[in-house]
Formats: C-alpha cells, sequence, structure tokens
C-alpha cells in the first residue's frame, strides 16, 4: 500500500477543503486548468488528488459558465460556483466560504489552490496534525509562506468578507499571533503554474 492510500484511509474530518480554481489564467495564455500533464490528468484533476486522499470533505471553486467535465472534477466532488471571480481571488474565497460556513462542521478549512498538484502528502498530513479553530496554519519552505493554508473557524466571518485578488494574506497578516508556521522540506508547497514554461 502507498503512502498516499495508507493516509487515505484515515481521512480527516474536521478539516475540510477548498480548492479555489475560478481564476483566468491571464498570464498563462490559455485556461491552464485544463492542460494535460505527462499523468493523462488536467492541471485541475492533479491538483485534486492530495485533498481529496486526506480530506473527508473537499469543496471545488468555480466560475459560473465552467464544465466541470472537460476541467476534469470527478462527479462525487462538491463545486461551488462564483458569481464574483472575475474581480480576483479573495471574491472566489468568500463565495466559496459564505456557502460552506453555515453547512460544515469541520472546524478549519485547508485553502488549495487549483494548479499545484505538486504538494507532498507527509507536508499535508503535518498541516492537519496542527489544525486548531483558533490557528492559522501556514507551510514554510525556507521560510516561504506557501500552500495550503489552514484556517481555523474563529476566522470563517473574516474570509466571508475578503475582496480583491490577494486572497487571505489580509487575515493571516491581522492575527499574527494565531498564526503557526510549519516549515517543510517540500518546494510543492510554492510551486504553482503561472506561466506555460512553470510546467516544464
Amino acid at each position: 500500500m502507498s503512502t498516499l492510500q495508507a493516509d487515505a484511509a484515515c481521512k480527516s474530518q474536521t478539516v475540510a477543503g477548498l480548492v479555489l480554481a475560478a481564476g483566468f489564467s491571464r498570464r498563462f495564455g490559455s485556461d491552464k486548468r485544463c492542460v494535460h500533464l505527462d499523468t493523462g490528468q488536467t492541471l485541475l484533476a492533479a491538483s485534486l488528488v492530495l485533498p481529496c486522499a486526506l480530506l473527508e470533505e473537499v469543496w471545488v471553486v468555480l466560475r459560473p459558465e465552467d464544465d466541470r467535465s472537460a476541467l476534469g472534477v470527478p462527479p462525487p466532488l462538491q463545486v461551488l460556483r462564483s458569481p464574483s471571480a472575475e474581480f480576483g481571488m479573495g471574491h472566489s474565497l468568500a463565495s466559496g466560504m459564505q456557502v460552506l460556513r453555515p453547512i460544515t462542521t469541520a472546524s478549519s478549512i485547508a485553502v488549495f489552490l487549483g494548479d499545484m498538484p505538486w504538494i507532498g502528502t507527509a507536508s499535508l498530513g503535518a498541516l492537519l496534525a496542527l489544525a486548531s479553530p483558533e490557528h492559522i496554519v501556514v507551510p514554510t519552505y525556507r521560510e516561504q509562506p506557501g500552500h495550503p493554508v489552514l484556517f481555523g473557524r474563529r476566522f470563517w466571518p473574516a474570509l466571508q468578507r475578503l475582496t480583491g485578488d490577494a486572497g487571505a494574506k489580509s487575515v493571516i497578516r491581522a492575527n499574527p499571533d494565531a498564526v503557526r508556521y510549519l516549515p517543510v522540506d517540500d518546494h510543492g508547497i510554492l510551486r504553482d503554474v503561472d506561466l506555460p514554461q512553470s510546467l516544464a
């Protein structure tokens, strides 16, 4: 049994996953979410493998017009539509949290990006071990913060009010005493796909 399969046998029910995938890939030049990797998966589908393996509850934020099949989002996954996605990542995250907050019993939310398929299993497992309703957990690689970031339920109202394209950085800056930084030996927490050469 692989490490991924072993970890999947005990999925976290206290941490839900929210994958932000409603962006417009403006720097990439085309819809990067649909780009196929060497595995045959779309970039978005590959980015969903880890959260789906380790978390009991995973949601994906898409644009209203998106075709989930073309993007490689499997039917069991729960999709949220962000009507204000064009205004930036903060709007997409807020849209997702507005739906999730009243219906999930999770005590923390792990926020993933839909263009980051290289995060290590061990990194996510270590983050989950630090999850708390009262804390924000941020992975770092060589002192650089990466993803996913875990937000305890205490911070969900602030996530619901986000706007713009800076994501949840403002929530992290506003609550320095609640942030737990976790150093990991995993460049995958930083590696996203902004340009075609990022896939090389």
